[in-house]
């Protein structure tokens, strides 16, 4: 049972974070693609059906965040936005990646893979060709790259493929007009 009510957000594959002990939004729902609290209680989400959930916490259990990363939000910096609002040192995070379009099912153009290589020239390892100027991208490693590079060295996670597993996981990209499935941490209030 979760403690309070999901603080939702209206997602738009940016990289605004919100803070969900400043409660000016309690009226509507604020356009992020992460929240972070610090209170117990507070219940951080993300909805995908795709893009990656990632969710956070620090070793001392005093500061949660989830985040919505997909390709856009994902190469603009949401991850390392939200490490940084954090406010703890990216050593002391831990990360967790929820299911995602995997790197066998995730087809770009080459104007995405250029978006990560340009500031990670070592990125290009997290695409392979596919049929002529397309890509297959690995969100998986892309997100944990940054991760790394941001501090956070405790990674887990990844390799569920919600376009290869339609009995568990809502897909876009498979089905166009689908749900989604939300991705929620929080302090327990008990704790």
């Amino acid at each position: 049972m979760l403690p309070s009510a999901p603080a939702w957000l209206d997602q738009v594959h940016g990289t605004d974070v919100i803070e969900l002990s400043e409660r000016g939004w309690a009226d509507g729902s604020p356009c992020a693609d992460a929240a972070i609290a610090r209170r117990a209680g507070e219940v951080c989400v993300v909805m995908t059906a795709d893009c990656l959930p990632v969710l956070l916490c620090d070793q001392s259990a005093s500061v949660v965040a989830a985040a919505h990363a997909g390709w856009r939000g994902l190469a603009a910096g949401i991850l390392e936005r939200t490490v940084r609002q954090m406010g703890v040192a990216p050593s002391r995070l831990m990360a967790w990646m929820g299911p995602a379009i995997g790197p066998g099912a995730f087809e770009v153009g080459p104007e995405v893979r250029e978006v990560f290589i340009a500031e990670d020239g070592d990125a290009a390892g997290a695409f392979v060709p596919r049929n002529g100027d397309r890509w297959l991208a690995d969100l998986y490693q892309l997100a944990q790259r940054r991760l790394l590079r941001a501090g956070v060295g405790q990674v887990f996670g990844g390799g569920r493929c919600t376009w290869s597993d339609p009995e568990r996981f809502y897909s876009f990209r498979r089905e166009r007009v689908t749900g989604r499935f939300a991705s929620l941490v929080w302090l327990d209030p008990d704790g």
